[in-house]
């Protein structure tokens, strides 16, 4: 016979308070709209191009940078992702030809991630699949609210001009 530790005693039956908390809610609600478009970009650049999303916001960055190459810990920041993070997720696209590597002549420790000729060709393919997604996604919106949210979500994300 096998018996159970003692446990505290459980707390009162009374359920959570029901009253919606606006912030709570809030990041439910962000995180199940980037889980839905995250699959439905998936999915669209998966089926045309063999891109995840993933990859595609690494081309993306890539493309938008000055020289078309960033400094892996600066794609890292844009990203959300660790250093190491970042240097798993461009090994498939470097193997692929999409994404080179460039190291600093003047600081050895300073790597930069590139997008090479065959990455940009497929970047402007797989923005030709996006847009409509994101068109889609925002067309109940007027212009400036699109503009104010993502102004507002960019400052959640910790996001600054310098590194957008």
């Amino acid at each position: 016979m096998t018996t159970t530790p003692n446990l505290p005693d459980a707390p009162s039956a009374t359920p959570p308070d029901s009253t919606p908390n606006p912030s709570l809610e809030f990041c439910l609600r962000l995180t199940r709209a980037y889980a839905t478009l995250t699959r439905r970009m998936d999915s669209a650049l998966g089926g045309v191009h063999g891109l995840s999303f993933g990859d595609f916001m690494i081309l993306y960055h890539l493309g938008r940078a000055p020289g078309q190459k960033l400094r892996r810990i600066d794609l890292a920041e844009r990203l959300g992702l660790t250093a190491s993070g970042v240097t798993r997720t461009l090994l498939p696209l470097e193997k692929l030809g999409l994404v080179g590597r460039q190291p600093d002549p003047r600081d050895a420790r300073v790597g930069y991630a590139l997008l090479t000729d065959s990455g940009q060709q497929l970047l402007r393919y797989a923005l030709v699949t996006v847009q409509p997604i994101a068109q889609e996604a925002t067309q109940t919106m007027a212009a400036d609210q699109v503009d104010a949210l993502s102004a507002l979500l960019g400052q959640l994300a910790g996001i600054t001009l310098s590194n957008t």
